[in-house]
């Protein structure tokens, strides 16, 4: 029966909450300190692995914070089966974790973003990517491997959910999923209404869990008005109630990933604030307060729906990942609108160091930018332009000429030339609202001999070089 509880609210006003209880095992090993909440409360289990938690009425899940060295049970289709739904007159629930066979000290986190799929023939071109991500997985024999999805699986499509999960299967590792805006429920009267079907297929739309020495965070920060399809990006109190919880389990100055779909920010300092759709929709409108709250740690932040790559270093200790989208240009080119290819990235874990690189579809692992010849940028018509698509302030650029450094190359943003034509192609990407992003990971110079056998060199911040013969189109 359930046991049922009343709490008095500030305002004198009851609220109805339930018990649970339950243990957290490894076989039947009890597991101690684990954390275990209902998405608003988190509380950990004794030495004998149980625990308590008195939870509100809307709570709809209870689910663990899977520590490091252990996996959770598989459930459908790569869906990790941390949690499990509270169904009524069910009040105790029990987790059987189990080791993990690998050392997840030095593991790697294959990230996707955006793959919007909104009819099956998008499906048939995403299953190439889900081909190479699973070859690489499985290439991968010295370390831990798992997946990270920042959301927008579908393009308000909910319908896709099944498909996209029979997709997927031949994937050789978990998926954690985030949830996108074009993944919600809209026509709702409230945001709290906006993320029921989601769950449904993937489990709780905020979470947490370790691997190795990183703690991984997952949050919904797409707030939904409840009018027609808007929302706007935004992290509720009731979130960063849980996360304050969540991380008083964290040391300070561990390693953090947190992951979400909308950016906090896309300029390394806060801008104005605008009540206007376009600007509190593509960013978090108070991640400030977000950021205050991760500065006793060193955080990777890791979002996307932008659909395109932005790296921004906010503070020597917090490092914001945008990631491009799996669809290109919504399946119409394969690049997206900066003209970084459809892809996704890739994090190497080293105990609490990280390297990470962008992969396109169908491309080597070295290809990480483009050049092109004098003549193909009209605002820059005299200079050769590169495109350093996973750009950050510790790469450096260079122009050569028949083999020899002739330039340091200039950043400077702009749109990429070859995007700013396949856009303006209305029969290839039919939208009308389809146009190239400005982005500011291009590069110029002038080359001193124009005839020259002319390429570009990148290297990256961790010293690793890519070269690119320019061409012309």
């Amino acid at each position: 029966m359930c046991a049922i509880l009343v709490a008095l609210t500030a305002s004198g006003q009851g609220l109805a909450t339930r018990t649970l209880t339950g243990r957290v095992l490894c076989g039947d090993e009890p597991l101690a300190g684990v954390a275990v909440t209902d998405g608003f409360n988190v509380v950990r289990t004794d030495r004998q692995g149980q625990y308590t938690i008195v939870c509100p009425d809307e709570a709809r899940f209870v689910y663990v914070t899977t520590p490091a060295g252990y996996l959770p049970p598989m459930g459908r289709a790569t869906v990790p089966a941390f949690y499990h739904r509270l169904t009524q007159g069910q009040n105790s629930y029990d987790f059987v974790l189990q080791r993990n066979p690998r050392d997840d000290r030095r593991h790697t986190l294959i990230v996707q973003a955006d793959a919007q799929v909104t009819a099956v023939a998008d499906l048939d071109q995403y299953d190439a990517q889900v081909a190479e991500m699973a070859r690489l997985a499985g290439s991968i024999t010295d370390r831990d491997v798992l997946a990270l999805d920042c959301g927008d699986i579908v393009g308000d499509s909910p319908w896709l959910f099944p498909e996209y999960l029979k997709r997927v299967e031949p994937l050789p590792m978990p998926v954690y999923r985030v949830i996108g805006n074009h993944d919600m429920d809209y026509n709702g009267r409230s945001h709290e209404t906006s993320h029921h079907t989601f769950e449904d297929y993937f489990g709780p739309d905020h979470y947490s869990f370790d691997r190795g020495q990183v703690h991984y965070i997952v949050i919904n920060d797409n707030f939904y008005i409840g009018r027609e399809f808007y929302y706007m990006g935004y992290c509720d109190e009731a979130t960063f109630r849980w996360l304050e919880q969540d991380l008083a389990g964290v040391g300070k100055g561990s390693l953090v990933v947190l992951a979400m779909h909308i950016p906090t920010r896309l300029t390394p300092k806060q801008v104005p604030f605008a009540y206007e759709y376009g600007p509190i929709a593509d960013q978090m409108v108070n991640a400030q307060a977000l950021h205050d709250l991760l500065k006793p740690y060193r955080v990777h932040i890791i979002s996307g729906h932008m659909h395109y790559n932005l790296n921004i270093e906010h503070s020597d200790r917090l490092y914001e990942h945008n990631t491009a989208a799996a669809c290109g240009t919504w399946w119409r080119l394969p690049e997206c609108l900066d003209g970084a290819p459809r892809g996704y990235a890739v994090y190497d874990f080293d105990g609490d160091q990280v390297r990470w690189y962008y992969k396109g579809v169908g491309h080597d692992r070295d290809y990480q930018l483009t050049a092109y010849l004098p003549g193909a940028d009209p605002d820059h018509p005299d200079e050769v332009v590169a495109n350093v698509w996973n750009y950050d302030s510790h790469w450096r650029v260079e122009l050569l000429e028949n083999g020899r450094v002739t330039a340091q190359m200039q950043q400077f943003t702009g749109y990429d030339p070859k995007s700013r034509i396949d856009c303006a192609d209305r029969k290839r990407v039919v939208y009308e609202w389809i146009t190239p992003n400005l982005t500011h990971h291009l590069f110029r110079a002038r080359p001193k001999n124009p005839t020259a056998h002319i390429q570009v060199r990148a290297t990256d911040r961790f010293g690793r070089t890519y070269t690119c013969t320019a061409f012309s189109f």
